[in-house]
């Protein structure tokens, strides 16, 4: 099992959600409202100190767990969904995932997701 963590715009939740749905199996996902400072804002991302501007900072992070063999179509699923091609689009990250307990049920493994 895997577990997916993107940071994307509040503007792509619901393009990537309509994204995720149109997947064989939906996995389930769980969406945090953010706030983050990115790479930096000058020519090559280099550190140019401004001003803070909070607004310019909100992102949603949506929690994904899912069988490996949904792994990669989630993540071009998302991708897809999100990608403007400006900076700020966001980041994907996968990672493994040892053990799932679905609490309601007590199924374990690939059975919980």
């Amino acid at each position: 099992m895997k577990q997916i963590i993107a940071i994307i715009r509040p503007s792509a939740v619901e393009p990537v959600e309509h994204a995720m749905h149109e997947l064989g199996h939906f996995p389930g996902l769980t969406l945090f409202q953010v706030r983050g400072e990115s790479r930096g804002r000058a020519a090559g991302h280099a550190y140019e100190p401004v001003e803070w501007d909070i607004e310019e900072h909100d992102n949603v992070m949506m929690f994904v767990i899912c069988s490996d063999e949904l792994v990669s179509r989630a993540v071009d699923a998302i991708r897809g969904a999100a990608h403007t091609g400006r900076p700020g689009d966001g980041v994907i990250t996968v990672s493994e995932v040892s053990e799932v307990v679905r609490i309601r049920t007590g199924e374990r493994g690939e059975a919980a997701v």
